[in-house]
């Protein structure tokens, strides 16, 4: 179907032959489609919807816009997506856990976008380390190490890149229709056999209301099952950070604490890794609760620790990660306790504000041409519901300068409220199956 057709039936609210949106799909990898006609394309679709048909179609064209992997491993080769968060480092957790298991895990991450960090950007506070590979670094690196976490490349999924770059000028990014096509035409040209959605719901995620996320799951669960891909999702709580950091080597500190066996340094976030890792494994035609055991086991006996120090020297950071990881990540010249000042308990954390303060201390980018200060952060924080006295710690900032200290203070006091004992979410809120 002609673009100027396809978009005037599709204003109309006419159901389009999932042949013609994939064939759109096409045009915007090989430039057939114009940009006016791909941001016409993107209001129409946010107005009247694409349907389940229509969004598995728009998915799997862009999927195929690009190039697709294929493997041929002695395990299932799975993976893992979140809609992002503040302090959520799952993914450096997760893939070196299951790597640990026997999966294979080709992962394709992002960088830092608006108050969430970035897998990416955590990892690369490793000195040396550099993400960007070639798609036969990634196919090497996830054949022996087991897991690779690595940025995307222009030809995995152009379609995509295209019109999001669109979506971003013309006000049309939040359909849930496109989100989902965005989303899983990356992950899926990774040629998954499997994959569990983290979606995350509370005052640190794009999806404040439990209503939205469930929506948003439903799309990418309905969608990704549809394309051929088992996928499940669980509702996660993120009306605080997931781990008690903010930041990249601040984040990157968590997560070896935690792979070196210190599941107390973040419970939470060890916890929905071990969930996450138990469905996946279910996934791929075992039991979820011997799944869960075998991730808890992977982390707590090293074997995870081993997997990640390896990944990391085969992306060029140094080959002693997993015995001397206190002695390659960077420090920040100053560090500020900031302390309650009041008694009371920790009673509400605005979590998207929290993560604004870090990209105002140089942890996150305001433009994409920013660089980032990889030391700065956040650290310590108190657990929402936390009995307080005053003067207690309630986090660490770890700062460039005094200036970029205060602002983060004040930015971190306006974030929180200190009152009665709040009542607490469950860290699973809710799950979608197939």
């Amino acid at each position: 179907m002609e673009a100027r057709r396809l978009i005037a039936a599709l204003r109309r609210g006419d159901t389009l032959p999932p042949e013609a949106i994939a064939g759109f799909a096409r045009g915007l990898a090989d430039g057939t489609v114009s940009d006016a006609q791909a941001g016409a394309f993107a209001m129409a679709v946010c107005l009247k919807g694409l349907g389940e048909a229509g969004r598995v179609a728009l998915t799997t064209g862009m999927r195929d816009s690009g190039d697709r992997l294929r493997w041929n491993l002695p395990g299932p080769v799975l993976d893992k997506h979140s809609t992002g968060g503040v302090g959520d480092p799952v993914s450096l957790l997760l893939a070196p856990a299951l790597a640990a298991c026997g999966v294979y895990v080709p992962m394709i991450s992002g960088r830092g976008l608006g108050h969430t960090g970035g897998t990416l950007d955590k990892l690369e506070a490793v000195p040396g380390l550099s993400t960007q590979v070639d798609e036969e670094k990634l196919r090497q690196i996830t054949r022996d190490v087991g897991c690779a976490i690595v940025g995307t490349t222009g030809r995995i999924a152009p379609a995509d890149k295209r019109l999001y770059a669109i979506r971003d000028v013309t006000g049309t990014v939040d359909s849930v229709d496109l989100i989902t096509a965005s989303i899983l035409s990356k992950k899926l040209a990774a040629g998954l056999e499997g994959l569990v959605l983290d979606v995350k719901v509370g005052s640190g995620a794009f999806m404040k209301s439990e209503g939205e996320a469930r929506a948003l799951a439903e799309a990418l669960v309905a969608t990704a099952n549809g394309a051929g891909c088992p996928t499940a999702a669980f509702l996660t709580d993120m009306d605080e950070p997931l781990a008690p950091a903010l930041g990249n080597a601040t984040e990157m500190t968590v997560i070896l604490r935690v792979l070196s066996g210190d599941r107390l340094a973040a419970p939470r976030l060890h916890d929905l890794t071990v969930a996450l890792g138990g469905r996946l494994m279910a996934l791929a035609g075992g039991a979820e609760g011997e799944g869960e055991e075998m991730i808890a086991h992977a982390i707590a006996s090293g074997r995870a620790l081993e997997t990640f120090s390896a990944m990391i020297h085969a992306l060029g950071g140094p080959g002693d990660m997993a015995g001397n990881w206190r002695a390659h990540l960077p420090k920040a010249p100053l560090i500020r306790d900031v302390t309650a000042p009041e008694a009371g308990h920790l009673a509400a954390i605005d979590g998207e504000a929290l993560g604004h303060a870090v990209v105002g201390l140089g942890g996150g980018r305001r433009v994409e041409t920013d660089r980032i200060d990889p030391a700065v952060g956040l650290s310590d924080m108190a657990r929402l519901g936390t009995k307080l006295g005053s003067g207690d710690l309630l986090a660490r900032i770890h700062a460039a300068s005094e200036e970029a200290a205060d602002r983060a203070e004040a930015a971190l006091r306006e974030a929180i409220v200190i009152g009665d004992a709040p009542r607490i979410n469950d860290l699973v809120r809710g799950r979608v199956d197939p």
